[in-house]
């Protein structure tokens, strides 16, 4: 064989494997034990392995049901946007709610344990900067209803964050009220206009508080928008336990849209 032969093949070889490599690349989801104290946590961590540079990390917080498959689609798309996201599980063991009372009750005791709340974030941050994939100098996080308050929560006590992406959250009844010129995390929050459980009176007191204390803050509201409007299982949940929740396919795709924004200027 001609050595222009064995080079052409060597190329064509080298070729395929690069394809092959191409084809096997994907979002990859993995279960994460972890602990806060004695309490084993139960998260997932998922980014795309077509890349093996280390990227931003973003903290996914779940709604007051716990960690469903809303909560790792949401981390799936962060990952498909460039990101290592981590679901955090903040109830422990995996809990998970099926009903408004089981999860109103996991809801309300972390509400009344602040420190547990620390805690329980710090864990899951501390989760997030420590994987390969991430730079620990970039971190970020999202939180949904409840999940959302937690975040704000962090931010507000001072958690290092580049970024937090709120979506319809409670605003209020935080465990610190935040000082000026302290924090520097960056926050865009984005609840839906027809959501009863934010309050107008909860919006004018966060635009003061945000205010008073110097913190890059962005309000958004979509018309129409109920609460848990990003949730597929909203309607449907909404209906059955006859509270105000409902899926919103123009709202989310306007509010994802807003987040990518966002996060790709905080991680800059």
């Amino acid at each position: 064989m001609s050595r222009n032969l064995i080079a052409a093949s060597m190329s064509i070889v080298v070729a395929a494997l690069s394809v092959a490599n191409v084809a096997l690349a994907e979002i990859r989801e993995q279960a994460v034990a972890y602990k806060d104290g004695d309490t084993v946590l139960k998260g997932f961590v998922t980014y795309d392995d077509a890349s093996n540079a280390r990227r931003p990390g973003v903290i996914v917080v779940h709604e007051w049901w716990g960690i469903n498959q809303h909560m790792r689609d949401e981390a799936r798309r962060y990952a498909a946007a460039g990101y290592t996201a981590f679901v955090a599980d903040m109830y422990g063991e995996g809990r998970t709610a099926e009903n408004p009372k089981d999860a109103r009750a996991l809801m309300d005791f972390m509400r009344n344990n602040p420190a547990l709340v620390k805690s329980r974030f710090a864990a899951a941050q501390e989760v997030l900067m420590k994987n390969s994939t991430v730079d620990a100098s970039r971190i970020g996080a999202a939180g949904y209803s409840f999940g959302g308050w937690m975040v704000l929560d962090q931010v507000l006590a001072g958690a290092d964050l580049k970024g937090a992406a709120i979506y319809y959250a409670i605003l209020g009844g935080w465990s610190a009220q935040p000082k000026p010129g302290v924090i520097k995390t960056k926050i865009l929050v984005q609840n839906g206009g027809a959501d009863p459980v934010v309050k107008p009176d909860m919006i004018a007191a966060f635009d003061k508080a945000v205010a008073d204390a110097g913190i890059d803050s962005r309000y958004l509201s979509y018309p129409g928008a109920k609460h848990a409007y990003t949730n597929p299982d909203a309607t449907a949940k909404g209906q059955q336990f006859s509270i105000p929740f409902a899926y919103s396919a123009e709202a989310t795709a306007q509010a994802n849209a807003q987040t990518t924004k966002f996060f790709g200027e905080v991680f800059k």
